[in-house]
């Protein structure tokens, strides 16, 4: 039986997840593009959400990307820059740092979200739910510094990254890769599968509309109303 749990949670589950994620972000944006935002609280409480989203924002984007590189990027593209052991090392510092700044910024939006009985008013049990999953999730995160510390040869760090190679090129034993690394990164991985499984159902969508096209947007030419003067070109 538990083998049967373990194939099916690391080597079925992940596509169930994915499927839901892509597909269910597409149908949601065709169906019901009015549900598409981020569900601002900002005019409720300004001060504590200026703190709490920055911090949680920085940390999370270089937590994403530095998990969506390191455990995507083959051992042969990097393996003459730097070794295993360099790297895991590397991605303990700079993600334990990355972490504790993200771990900062969430604690504030949940504290604002759970204690302030107007924006308790406002929010849906979807909304507290993902804030506590990516919570818990990064609670996990930071407990695999530890664990990671006890093998600084790399050799964890290995196998995880051929898991998730293996499981985005739909090749066969990726389950049986990880079947003897620690528990805790199991439960880090499982929740992980899991925020793309609730992705497609929450406020997470927004992240799909990041305003990435602004920064290259052409700058359009206002003119005050009955101004004589030169017109300014600003971005609007």
């Amino acid at each position: 039986m538990t083998d049967y749990l373990h194939l099916f949670v690391f080597g079925i589950y992940p596509y169930i997840c994915l499927s839901v994620f892509l597909l269910g972000s597409l149908l949601r944006f065709d169906r019901e593009q009015y549900t598409w935002r981020s569900g601002s609280s900002q005019l409720l409480r300004a001060r504590q959400l200026r703190w709490g989203s920055n911090l949680f924002h920085v940390g999370i984007l270089f937590l994403f990307l530095g998990h969506f590189v390191g455990m995507l990027t083959p051992h042969a593209v990097y393996e003459h820059v730097i070794g295993a052991g360099a790297k895991q090392l590397m991605a303990m510092i700079s993600g334990g740092i990355a972490g504790v700044v993200c771990f900062v910024g969430l604690t504030l939006l949940l504290h604002r979200r759970l204690l302030d009985a107007r924006i308790r008013a406002t929010s849906s049990a979807m909304d507290i739910a993902i804030l506590a999953i990516l919570w818990l999730q990064l609670v996990l995160g930071l407990a695999t510094i530890p664990f990671s510390a006890g093998h600084l040869d790399g050799s964890v760090m290995m196998v995880l990254s051929e898991w998730a190679q293996r499981i985005v090129t739909f090749r066969g034993g990726a389950a049986d890769l990880i079947r003897d690394v620690d528990w805790i990164f199991k439960a880090h991985m499982f929740l992980g599968l899991t925020i793309f499984l609730i992705f497609p159902f929450g406020r997470l969508v927004h992240i799909w509309s990041a305003p990435v096209w602004y920064v290259f947007r052409p700058y359009q030419v206002v003119r005050k109303r009955g101004a004589r003067g030169p017109s300014r070109e600003v971005r609007t």
